[in-house]
């Protein structure tokens, strides 16, 4: 099993030990990034990833690293404290750059196979919007499973978690790692999924983007082929 964890601080905190908590219950090699620490750019809008292609991102060369280590595992943890109801700006820079893999435009085969988390804590409330920061990237890049985890910690740093708390993350982590390592290897598309790739489907057939619509052709999807079917 490989992990990928894309950290949406620098600090190792709460939520950086109930990622780490979860990566070590499923088990495997883990790879992992911090923001801002480990890109730190944000997105200047040229929207050259859209109309020439992602390599044309003024960014692309720091990104690739982690864009490589997303495509090669199995489960990606996006991790993050809550900052004023929301993701880290870091995070929401990060996730910005990946536009042109939404599946209204150019998502990437492998991500139709894979698991995702989302992870976010805070001494309060403000987890719900977090989560949704993150899952919402997850789900239009193509990934069937996603599982959410918020937890209000009630504390502004790990030592200052109650054990009763630590008790409720250790119980909620193992039902997620047990469902990931049940689902390995046979991770299945749903509907609603299906549902945005068909509706993305009609409108790359029409060429709204040319370049779009060029990659859809190259994969065979405006055909009979499938990005849940991808084996490379």
């Amino acid at each position: 099993m490989k992990i990928t964890i894309i950290h949406g601080q620098s600090h190792k905190g709460s939520t950086y030990h109930i990622a780490h908590e979860l990566a070590d219950k499923i088990g495997g090699e883990v790879t992992e990034f911090f923001l801002p620490k480990d890109f730190n750019d944000f997105c200047v809008g040229c929207a050259n990833c859209f109309i020439k292609g992602e390599a044309k991102c003024p960014h692309y060369s720091k990104l690739a690293p982690i864009t490589q280590a997303m495509d090669n595992a199995d489960v990606i943890i996006l991790a993050s404290p809550v900052y004023v109801y929301h993701a880290t700006g870091a995070m929401k820079a990060f996730l910005d750059h990946y536009g042109y893999r939404w599946m209204v435009h150019s998502p990437a085969g492998c991500m139709f196979k894979k698991q995702g988390v989302c992870i976010c804590t805070a001494a309060g409330g403000g987890m719900k919007s977090t989560n949704k920061d993150m899952s919402d990237s997850l789900f239009f890049w193509g990934i069937p499973k996603i599982y959410k985890l918020g937890c209000a910690v009630a504390a502004v740093d790990w030592n200052g978690v109650s054990d009763k708390k630590r008790r409720q993350i250790d119980k909620a982590t193992n039902s997620i790692a047990a469902r990931i390592l049940k689902n390995h290897g046979r991770v299945r598309v749903g509907l609603k999924t299906k549902g945005v790739f068909y509706l993305m489907r009609m409108m790359q057939k029409n060429g709204w983007n040319e370049r779009d619509a060029a990659y859809w052709r190259e994969k065979g999807w405006d055909k009979k082929e499938r990005p849940w079917n991808y084996t490379k």
